[in-house]
Order: structure tokens, then sequence, then C-alpha cells
């Protein structure tokens, strides 16, 4: 078995981190989201909201962050890396605002790229807002439409994970692989 880089993405709200956390629980090798981090790093700089008040330069430090996470997992000893949210999500958020990405976002995108992609549709019923999370159930919604668009516009094919608990979501990802 060759080693597989696999992204979970969706809108804010949509369960990705509690499937990280659960497929790391069972021994798999996962790579967390790194946007809570820059946000928290700007709050602490006395910005509350960084991608909101210059979200080129959010955008910039995620993608680092996400192409820093790619080649990282590239190297790994694992054959499965699970990864919450992936390149193209910068491109997808940028899109969700009404910004044009640079260039090198685009090509980032079609330089680093995963093996498979599992989509997590809006789910209200488990949608919560907390400091880090600035959306709203209604703009989760079309985040994920964003996503959905900018995955399939760099020749993914997305496998779309049903609402289901935790365990049978995990279960559902595994299947797939």
């Amino acid at each position: 078995m060759q080693k597989e880089i696999i992204v979970i993405i969706g809108g804010p709200g949509t369960g990705k981190s509690s499937i990280i956390k659960g497929l790391e629980t069972k021994g798999y090798c996962c790579y967390p989201e790194i946007s809570r981090e820059v946000i928290l790093e700007a709050q602490k700089r006395g910005i509350e909201q960084l991608f909101l008040e210059d979200p080129l330069l959010f955008s910039q430090m995620l993608l680092d962050g996400r192409i820093n996470q790619f080649k990282n997992a590239e190297k790994e000893p694992h054959k499965l890396v699970f990864i919450d949210r992936g390149i193209p999500d910068v491109v997808a958020y940028l899109d969700f605002i009404g910004d044009d990405s640079p260039e090198h976002f685009d090509n980032a995108c079609r330089e680093n790229v995963y093996d498979k992609i599992f989509i997590l549709p809006p789910w209200e019923d488990i949608y919560e807002s907390d400091s880090e999370r600035y959306e709203n159930f209604e703009q989760s919604k079309t985040i994920y439409k964003h996503l959905k668009q900018t995955y399939t516009n760099y020749g993914y094919n997305l496998i779309e994970v049903p609402k289901d608990s935790v365990d049978n979501r995990i279960l559902y990802i595994l299947d797939k692989i």
C-alpha cells in the first residue's frame, strides 16, 4: 500500500476536528487545522479577527502552514496521513469573501496534490460558534459550496461523509480508503 495523504474538508462546525481527533485516538497520523493557531496568535497581538482585517496576510500564513503540513505528511513513515483542511481551502475562503487569490496560491494547489478528499456537509444540529469561529451557520453553508467548487475545479472527486456519529463517520471514511 502506497502512502495516501487524505484531507477532510467542510464548512465551519461540520465535525472535521472531532473526526481528526477520533482518527488520532485510533492511532492514525493526523495533522490538525492550523487556522486556530494563526487566529490565536493574532489575538495575542491585539488583532481580534485577522482574516477579516487582513485576509491576504491571514491567507498567506495559512497557505505557508498548509504547504508545510503537506511536505511533512509526505515524509511521514505512516501509510495514511489525515489532514484537517487542505491548501485549496485558502482559495475557497478568499472566493467566499470576494477576493481573488494570487497566482502563487493557485500554483501551490496544483503542485501539492492530495490523494483523497472527504467533505462534510453543513449540519446545523452540531454547529457551534466559538471565539475563533466568526462564521454563522448560513455562512458555513456558503463556504461549503465554495469548498466544493474549488476542490472540483482542481480536479478532485469529493467523497461526501454522511451525517452520523463521529465513530460511524470515521468507519465510513476508513471504508472508502
